[in-house]
């Protein structure tokens, strides 16, 4: 059990921060918050205020054991179909952020002390209901799986990163504000979102409205975000965006997940379980109808891809397969986490996804990132506005083709002729369509392969119907030199249409 201490001790255990009188109300709105971010763009890069006292002495296994108090959980007084609870404070927590309810266009600080949290074998000192300089983040509730139950929603905890779920759902991966310069040689930084202003939802509310400010030493930010709870739930995300400095990378809207191993990728991992991985897959969806389809791999160094298009219908990270089978875990259950995919609101002009993929030999790091980078340069003094609508969901709209035949399946081995000794560098990609017209296509149906390849050669590409479905194999065998990066591409075409999404694949020929 913690020690609680009393009053006369708590000057000597935490910097003085207990709140000595009301939160104060403040006018406050989207237009307010934006010319709050534009002044301070203008200025130097302040430091993020920090933790002292009992809240640095906090570890792991201290930081686990503190749970919210259900009792003192947020909103739940007068009917409302949200509730709202917080993340305490220390561990790798220690830059406070603060909470501020807003209720017809008054905005006051949500205050937090030590009463709202439960300490049940905290070693730590804790002082008895002392008030909280913040808290490290929230989570929002509400009846998404079964009307008398309030499961999460969403949570935002930790730099710029957040996370929301639909029905059915179990937390996966997760979504930034921004990311500034991620894998580039200058070093990457993590704008973090240091206030929340929160509507207070009324009764019968089917959104939550909420905004943010975020901060970094070259770019700050005004963030609105409005959340739909649903089958698939949505959140509208509009940032205003002013940079202090020249910026290297903008990645707007970026995911980030985890893939350690599965389908086309096994890696060299003895597990029993077929497959680990959040998500399996980056999808992108062109205005022109195509659809392609990069299955994730774990590299043995870091790789980056680039998609270029030009207003983009959709990208995102999914997880497609949604059989246990394929998984196998019991406690993980990946065939539930969401897919995640990102809907460009306006006009985004052209630019580029990029995807990286980071060497990991743990299912706890997320390894896995994906962004929107813009052609137009962040450059100091510039100002940008950029919108768009997340799905959350087990299968959002866009995280495949609605039209085309899709990739069930990519499975990879080595090349040549099973069963054979005879030995091949080559490498050796199976790729399954199904669905659509392909599907309805007889066995002797003029249905052609188009495959191209960067940095290698095709050697063999082999189609054919798979006796007694409608799914159709596409046998490729690669060639290239070693420590090449080989770029694969390939879909079925046939009646002056393309009838399948594009798979795409970074081979790394070792």
């Amino acid at each position: 059990m913690p020690t609680l201490l009393g009053s006369s001790a708590l000057a000597q255990t935490v910097a003085a921060t207990a709140p000595s009188e009301a939160p104060e109300s403040k006018p406050f709105s989207f237009e307010i918050l934006t010319e709050w971010m534009q002044m301070a763009a203008r200025g130097d890069a302040t430091p993020p205020e920090q933790v002292s006292g009992f809240l640095t002495e906090l570890d792991y296994d201290d930081y686990q054991r503190i749970r919210f108090d259900p009792e003192r959980v947020r909103w739940t007084e007068d009917g409302s179909s949200v509730h709202l609870n917080a993340f305490h404070l220390g561990w790798l927590f220690k830059e406070p952020v603060h909470i501020h309810e807003v209720v017809d266009g008054q905005a006051t600080e949500m205050p937090f002390s030590t009463a709202d949290f439960i300490y049940d074998d905290v070693e730590a000192e804790i002082p008895e209901d002392f008030g909280l300089p913040g808290v490290a983040g929230f989570r929002l509730m509400t009846p998404i799986n079964r009307a008398d139950k309030f499961d999460e929603m969403a949570a935002f905890l930790g730099a710029s990163y957040f996370r929301a779920l639909g029905r059915d759902t179990l937390y996966g991966l997760s979504a930034r504000g921004l990311a500034v310069n991620t894998g580039l040689p200058e070093g990457e930084e993590f704008p973090r979102f240091n206030a929340f202003w929160i509507e207070r939802p009324v009764p019968g509310a089917e959104t939550v409205t909420l905004y943010a400010a975020l901060r970094s030493p070259s770019v700050t930010g005004a963030y609105k975000f409005v959340l739909t709870p649903g089958a698939t739930t949505t959140v509208d995300v509009t940032a205003r965006l002013f940079f202090r400095e020249d910026i290297g990378q903008l990645g707007i809207a970026p995911l980030t997940s985890m893939y350690l191993h599965g389908g086309v990728d096994q890696g060299g991992f003895d597990d029993f379980r077929p497959s680990v991985h959040d998500s399996e897959a980056l999808v992108m969806n062109l205005a022109s109808g195509e659809t392609f389809v990069r299955p994730l791999n774990n590299p043995p160094h870091l790789a980056g891809s680039y998609f270029t298009a030009e207003n983009p219908t959709s990208f995102g990270l999914v997880q497609r397969n949604r059989d246990f089978d394929n998984y196998l875990d019991a406690q993980a259950h990946y065939e539930r986490r969401p897919s995640l995919m990102i809907e460009p609101l306006g006009d985004w002009g052209k630019g580029m996804v990029r995807l990286m993929e980071i060497p990991s030999d743990l299912e706890g790091n997320d390894n896995i990132v994906a962004y929107w980078i813009p052609e137009t340069p962040a450059r100091a003094g510039g100002s940008m506005e950029i919108s768009y609508r997340q799905h959350w969901g087990l299968t959002p709209p866009g995280d495949g083709s609605d039209d085309r035949a899709r990739i069930l399946r990519t499975r990879a081995g080595k090349g040549g002729v099973a069963g054979v000794k005879k030995e091949t560098d080559r490498r050796k990609f199976v790729i399954d369509f199904d669905g659509a017209l392909l599907a309805e296509l007889p066995d002797a149906a003029e249905v052609s392969p188009s495959v191209s390849v960067a940095n290698g050669e095709v050697a063999e590409a082999v189609l054919s119907r798979i006796p007694g479905t409608g799914t159709w194999r596409l046998v490729i065998e690669a060639a290239g030199e070693p420590g090449a990066t080989v770029e694969l591409k390939a879909a079925l075409t046939g009646y002056g249409k393309v009838l399948t999404e594009t798979w795409v694949y970074q081979w790394v020929k070792e």
